[in-house]
């Protein structure tokens, strides 16, 4: 579904990553974490289309993509219900009574019937966060790219949202490329996990193979140890 190979990104004469190579197959769960500021959100947004690299190569199985921003990304102006028509008609053509039914299985899947004809500022964070999903699958996606999908939200909202993630992507059959710094999300929601760090793609697996991992990068990052190559300083 997504090859990338050797790439790179250059802002202002400075490499933010380069070199950096990973495969995501057909139907897999791959979660990218990292300190902030090591590119995952960028290279989230070359998968997507909206930045371009400046070295390397990114070959995708598939155009037909959705994606989660880390600010949800909502049209203030619109309903609930007509933030998730709008998409629909632009992307699939799909409008009147077929679009609302399928507006309404969504918004009932991520609990949010009955909200319809509210605004995005009248709903909470954690309900934002849902919508956000929903319009993110509403548009029958063969891909789905989630940047920091639980962030600012509690453990109990964020495990719920994973939760729903997890469900929509069995029930829609997606791919699914997800960015985040929370390593129980991270657990929960990949079949392997990526390390970006230091300019570079470094370490990964799967969930269990990350936690017993001996790689010193991976193991500062995960353990949130003070000291390690990614400080400076001696590995713990």
């Amino acid at each position: 579904m997504i090859t990338v190979r050797d790439a790179g990104k250059n802002f202002a004469g400075r490499w933010i990553f380069r070199g950096a190579s990973f495969e995501v197959a057909p139907g897999e769960s791959v979660v990218l974490i990292g300190p902030s500021g090591a590119g995952k959100s960028l290279l989230l947004k070359i998968v997507a289309g909206l930045l371009t690299l400046d070295e390397g190569s990114l070959r995708l199985g598939t155009r037909n993509i959705g994606m989660l921003f880390q600010k949800n990304a909502l049209f203030d102006s619109l309903t609930v219900e007509e933030n998730l028509l709008f998409p629909m008609k632009e992307r699939n053509g799909l409008i009147g009574s077929a679009a609302r039914d399928r507006a309404a299985r969504f918004l009932r899947a991520v609990g949010l019937q009955g909200s319809e004809r509210l605004y995005p500022s009248e709903i909470s964070g954690g309900m934002q966060k849902r919508l956000g999903i929903a319009r993110a699958l509403a548009v029958k996606p063969e891909l789905v790219l989630f940047d920091e999908p639980t962030a600012g939200l509690d453990p109990v909202t964020s495990r719920s949202i994973a939760e729903l993630i997890l469900q929509l992507r069995r029930e829609e059959n997606c791919t699914l490329l997800t960015v985040t710094t929370d390593m129980q999300r991270a657990y929960q929601l990949g079949d392997r996990i990526l390390l970006l760090a230091r300019g570079r793609l470094a370490g990964g697996g799967s969930p269990q193979e990350v936690q017993a991992t001996s790689d010193p990068e991976l193991r500062q990052f995960i353990y949130g140890l003070r000291q390690g190559p990614l400080t400076g300083g001696p590995s713990a």
